[in-house]
């Protein structure tokens, strides 16, 4: 069986001893390899520049098409749902992830959306408040914490590892 990486053709249909698709099999869909990145600012560092280095990391992993946008902007723009549908996977990278930050913002909203349509959903912060069962609420697969340009880098190699 081929492994099912982003970038690769991901389309196949189930095949007899020749190599043609059994009659009446669907064709298994592509995996999407978009990597939808929705960013605010850290404490130093404006959403710009997180965006930039989360998505370093994940094209250094491997994942060589990052759609990013910012916190605000994703929920403003009215194809939100179609951009969540595309990607592989969600990472939201907010400042603070606590409880009470979360509750009615973007971040919050972006994370439903991800889970209702299916889309893995992971979160790099520069401190982590979430409790287990907070994180799980939300669907967070994955919650990493990371300050500096080089450890939001080293995030997105992560998540890409996850995602491999």
């Amino acid at each position: 069986m081929t492994p099912r990486t982003p970038g690769a053709s991901a389309a196949r249909s189930v095949a007899d001893a020749s190599g043609a698709p059994t009659a009446g099999e669907p064709a298994i869909p592509p995996v999407p390899h978009t990597m939808l990145l929705v960013t605010g600012p850290f404490a130093r560092l404006p959403a710009g520049a997180v965006a930039g280095a989360v998505a370093s990391g994940l094209r250094a992993g491997g994942w060589p098409d990052v759609d990013a946008c910012g916190l605000q902007d994703a929920l403003a723009g009215p194809d939100v749902d179609a951009r969540i549908r595309r990607a592989r996977a969600v990472v939201i990278a907010q400042r603070f992830l606590t409880e009470a930050a979360l509750r009615g913002s973007a971040a919050f909203e972006i994370a439903t959306r991800a889970r209702q349509a299916g889309v893995p959903c992971f979160a790099v912060t520069a401190r982590n408040g979430l409790n287990a069962f907070d994180a799980r609420m939300l669907d967070l697969q994955l919650v990493l914490e990371a300050g500096t340009r080089a450890a939001l880098a080293r995030a997105g190699r992560t998540f890409a590892a996850v995602l491999f």
